[in-house]
């Protein structure tokens, strides 16, 4: 029986590796042979050789590095909240923090453009949009949940006794934090820092809103070369950079993953926090979160000098910057991303299947090979859809199912990096103890197996759908269509031009975005059954 079900998992090695070796291996390969190939380094020497690619690459590393300081600086207080917090509460806190993570980066950027509007800060002496304050506001809304989720479960885990002694024996409340606690938490802070770097490192939907034509970076400048300017070859020598940077960040995360001890749920949990750190925290992460998610609900009702729904009805309405109207791209988005969860699960659960029970070698190849996508930015793996899949055999391009496969990418790693602890938690006594009882194999599946790898279906799926919801990168390169307008590229559309009608329709769709990410952060959080994992 061992080796039917080792022939038979090694069989279903092939839905995986094909379909990464079509939809996003071949396309990035294609990127590499336009970027190196021809006439050898050429391509990327004449890119390199003018100072606003250069200052592009620089831009892009220093804003990053500042975005995950700021981050760590922020979040870090709010993670010993969560970590001294009742499991309940925590389970609570941790949802809370994680609907911000999984919003649209186009409707984020829209929100903190419209704060900026209400504030006075768009334009003026003191103007934040446009800035670097602008980016790094976004980026730490967006990655606050890496660190509040991930250190403050690894913190919640750690024996509280050892920093007790420390203070018995006269550290101050400060010194017993610094010399005691902060140095085990050290494996998980790198972890975290360098997962807030890579996705600073390869922001797109935010820089593109909020940072301007001034504020440019490896993904904004591969966008300007191969749709503003079609100059693919140019383009194509930029993203063998941003592929080489990418490459070598989550080969270090994964690393420091592999590093990251794993804590044990102690007997005495940590001591509460004070109520007033409680609450500066609780302002802190309400004017952070909130605030722009306020302005756009409030924005979406205003009409005029009062409120109403206008804006709502007005979505069923084609205006002139939309090839559709903006509820047909909501539909459009609903459907895609239901299929990308389904390939997503389908793919992911086999992909996870492999790491887990596969031959050691095979193992191995599935476990990285499957986190470069996670890494790679979806502006990369769109523009490599439209250079690869254009032509026969493949011409894939034009194809309405094109966008959620695209979207699957980008959701399969997260079903992989969900499932993966699940199977392996899996106690092969209870298997043998089932088949010693006369349980066939199918049985034993059904009855063991399914029912402790759903939840962690669940949270993949859930992952899934939201990343298609918010996804821009990707579909930004694929043909302008009715039928492939997604919700982030009609956001996009309304919030690039200027006009009070077009600004309120713009805020109705991403209220109506919010609820559908909402959801899946709902449906996230209540599939956990544990505090372990960075997402």
């Amino acid at each position: 029986m061992g080796r039917d079900r080792s022939r038979l998992i090694n069989a279903a090695a092939v839905v995986p590796a094909a379909f990464f070796a079509v939809f996003f291996a071949y396309p990035v390969a294609t990127v590499l042979w336009r970027g190196l190939g021809g006439d050898g380094f050429g391509a990327m020497s004449d890119v390199w050789a003018t100072s606003r690619t250069r200052d592009a690459v620089w831009f892009t590393m220093w804003q990053a590095t500042l975005s995950t300081v700021v981050t760590l600086a922020v979040a870090l207080p709010a993670a010993s909240i969560v970590a001294r917090a009742t499991p309940r509460m925590r389970r609570r806190l941790r949802a809370l923090v994680t609907v911000p993570f999984v919003m649209p980066t186009v409707l984020v950027a829209g929100a903190f453009a419209e704060l900026f509007a209400r504030t006075g800060l768009d334009e003026g002496t003191i103007r934040a949009r446009h800035t670097i304050w602008a980016i790094l506001i976004a980026h730490l809304f967006f990655n606050y949940a890496v660190v509040v989720r991930s250190v403050g479960s690894f913190w919640a885990g750690l024996d509280p006794r050892m920093e007790e002694q420390a203070r018995m024996l006269g550290a101050s409340r400060r010194r017993a934090f610094t010399e005691v606690t902060l140095p085990r938490l050290r494996p998980v802070l790198a972890s975290a820092a360098s997962i807030v770097f890579l996705f600073s490192f390869t922001s797109f939907g935010v820089i593109l809103v909020l940072g301007g034509p001034r504020q440019a970076t490896i993904e904004t400048e591969i966008h300007r070369y191969a749709v503003t300017r079609t100059d693919f070859r140019s383009a194509a020598a930029i993203a063998v950079l941003q592929l080489v940077a990418v490459v070598a960040l989550v080969a270090v995360t994964t690393m420091l993953e592999r590093r990251r001890p794993i804590t044990t749920h102690v007997a005495r949990p940590l001591a509460p926090s004070r109520r007033r750190w409680r609450l500066l925290n609780g302002v802190t992460a309400a004017l952070l979160l909130v605030t722009p998610i306020a302005v756009i609900v409030e924005r979406s009702f205003a009409v005029g000098g009062g409120y109403g729904l206008d804006h709502y009805r007005a979505l069923s309405t084609r205006v002139n910057q939309l090839p559709a109207p903006a509820t047909t791209a909501l539909r459009n988005t609903i459907v895609y991303a239901s299929l990308a969860m389904i390939i997503a699960i389908v793919v992911g659960t086999l992909a996870a299947l492999i790491v887990v029970h596969g031959r050691r070698s095979l193992s191995h190849v599935f476990d990285l090979g499957l986190t470069i996508p996670l890494g790679t930015s979806a502006v990369t793996i769109g523009f490599g859809i439209l250079l690869a899949l254009d032509e026969p055999p493949v011409d894939f391009r034009t194809r309405w199912w094109i966008v959620p496969v695209a979207h699957a990418l980008v959701g399969v790693p997260f079903v992989v990096r969900t499932m993966v602890p699940i199977l392996r938690r899996i106690d092969p006594a209870l298997r043998e103890a089932a088949a010693t009882l006369g349980a066939p194999p199918s049985r034993v599946r059904r009855e063991i197996d399914l029912p402790i790898a759903r939840r962690g279906l669940l949270v993949g799926a859930g992952f899934a759908f939201a990343v298609s919801v918010g996804e821009f990168g990707a579909t930004a390169f694929l043909p302008r269509r009715p039928e492939t307008l997604t919700a982030p590229r009609a956001l996009f559309r309304l919030l690039s031009t200027p006009g009070d009608l077009l600004r309120g329709q713009a805020m109705a769709l991403a209220v109506v975005m919010m609820v559908l990410v909402a959801a899946a952060a709902f449906v996230i959080e209540s599939g956990r059954s544990n505090d372990e994992g960075v997402f």
